[in-house]
């Protein structure tokens, strides 16, 4: 739990959705929902950062004042404006907030957007991000352990580096703990799905525009490129990107310059480029769909990402990490994982990697019963006795049961009856595994 000096707080003038709450929740920003007509302000604190943000999607002429008489009392608060298509931009009240904010967002709202502009608004990285490691700088399968070593010889060279990989492996975290270990960490790491992009947006998404540039273009943007100045823009699923938008950032790469949408005027920007794709990108250039000359300019260092399979040994580490993650923001009665459940997961395949685990985790923590989510919860077929075990599949199994046992016994008070039954064993099996795993209950009391 962060202490009261470190609160990082977003205080959302309008009405939140659950799934935007929830976004900020898990980047490490609490949410106090307000009303411009209340008298408590911003409530600003000292110690604590602030943001204060102006929802303008459901606002009357009365909430509309009163909000523009909040951000003119509160002019050392960073401001961010959220509008929808249907806002009307031109209307004199709804243009001062937005010429006085430091950003605006459009619904739907681009969370990984607006979590990285608080971050960098905020002056820092969310506390989470440490934890957003995990995987990576913590790792101990020998695949994620030359990963690891790869990332630390790549962070310190300013070329760009192409990350590949299966869907659900990591690559976002492996491009975070890259920019983590690098000298640009105090700067801001701005990530961009390109494939999320809309085709007719994508360079001024990327590139930023000048008011007037296009339709619907009523105040100037900043693009992500420029608002990861001093950074790092991570580029995922690049092989996405439309030819035009690859021939600007093919010359961003080469003269480290952009221009916005609507502007002629070239600006110098310094950001460091790490790209990723699932797609074999030599196949997309042969068919024409990917420059060449770009492919070149970001296979400049490349890092395979392995998948989850491959990666047995931290399994365990990685659901009960997820779980821990998910029991801090929702209440459940699950803390850690049954021996069953521990060797089913080591043996499944995984073909969603690590994302689907986190899902399947979060889903089980919801379903489950006790307080040991069983292989039943993760919707995991019980492993079949006497089956074939994979290679590299002993230790971790090893591991997962014995910090299962040990897990149990103290939440139990090392009663080995209850021990017993919520592990749904015998108490003989629990007195097993304990000499199996060399564990003195007296020693442990």
């Amino acid at each position: 739990m962060q202490k009261t000096a470190e609160l990082r707080c977003v205080v959302w003038f309008g009405q939140p959705t659950s799934g935007e709450q929830y976004s900020l929740a898990q980047a490490g920003w609490v949410v106090r929902v307000s009303d411009a007509g209340a008298r408590g302000g911003v409530g600003v604190r000292s110690d604590n950062t602030v943001i204060a943000l102006a929802d303008l999607r459901q606002c009357d002429d009365a909430s509309l004042q009163m909000l523009e008489r909040m951000v003119a009392e509160y002019p050392g608060v960073p401001w961010i404006a959220l509008v929808s298509p249907e806002t009307p931009a031109q209307q004199p009240l709804v243009k001062r907030i937005m010429q006085r904010s430091c950003d605006f967002f459009t619904a739907p709202v681009d969370m990984k957007r607006l979590i990285d502009k608080l971050t960098m608004v905020g002056g820092g990285r969310p506390p989470s991000e440490e934890a957003d490691n995990l995987g990576i700088i913590s790792a101990q399968s020998p695949a994620m352990r030359a990963v690891v070593a790869t990332l630390r010889k790549y962070a310190p060279v300013e070329l760009p580096v192409l990350i590949t990989g299966e869907t659900g492996t990591g690559k976002e975290r492996a491009a975070r703990a890259l920019h983590h270990l690098s000298m640009r960490r105090k700067s801001p790491f701005i990530a961009i799905n390109c494939g999320a992009l809309a085709p007719n947006l994508v360079q001024a998404e990327l590139f930023g525009h000048e008011r007037g540039a296009f339709t619907g273009a009523s105040a100037q943007r900043i693009g992500h490129i420029e608002s990861a100045a001093g950074g790092t823009v991570f580029l995922d699923e690049v092989g996405d990107l439309p030819l035009d938008a690859q021939t600007s950032l093919l010359r961003f790469l080469q003269e480290g310059t952009i221009e916005r949408v609507g502007n002629s005027h070239s600006m110098q920007i310094d950001a460091r480029v790490v790209a990723a794709t699932n797609i074999d990108l030599e196949r997309a250039v042969a068919a024409g769909r990917f420059r060449e000359d770009l492919y070149y300019r970001l296979n400049v260092l490349r890092l395979l990402m392995p998948p989850l399979r491959e990666r047995v040994c931290d399994i365990g580490a990685l659901a009960q990490h997820f779980l821990d993650a998910f029991r801090e923001l929702h209440s459940t009665r699950a803390r850690t994982f049954s021996p069953a459940a521990s060797q089913a997961m080591c043996q499944f395949g995984w073909p969603g990697n690590v994302r689907e685990l986190v899902n399947r985790v979060q889903r089980a923590a919801v379903v489950a019963e006790g307080t040991l989510i069983t292989e039943r919860d993760l919707e995991l077929e019980p492993v079949a006795h006497g089956a074939p075990v994979p290679a590299g599949l002993d230790d971790a199994r090893t591991t997962a049961e014995r910090d299962a046992i040990i897990t149990c016994l103290r939440e139990s008070s090392f009663n080995v009856s209850e021990c017993a039954r919520r592990l749904r064993i015998s108490r003989v099996t629990v007195y097993r595994l304990c000499k199996k795993h060399q564990l003195v209950l007296d020693q442990l009391r």
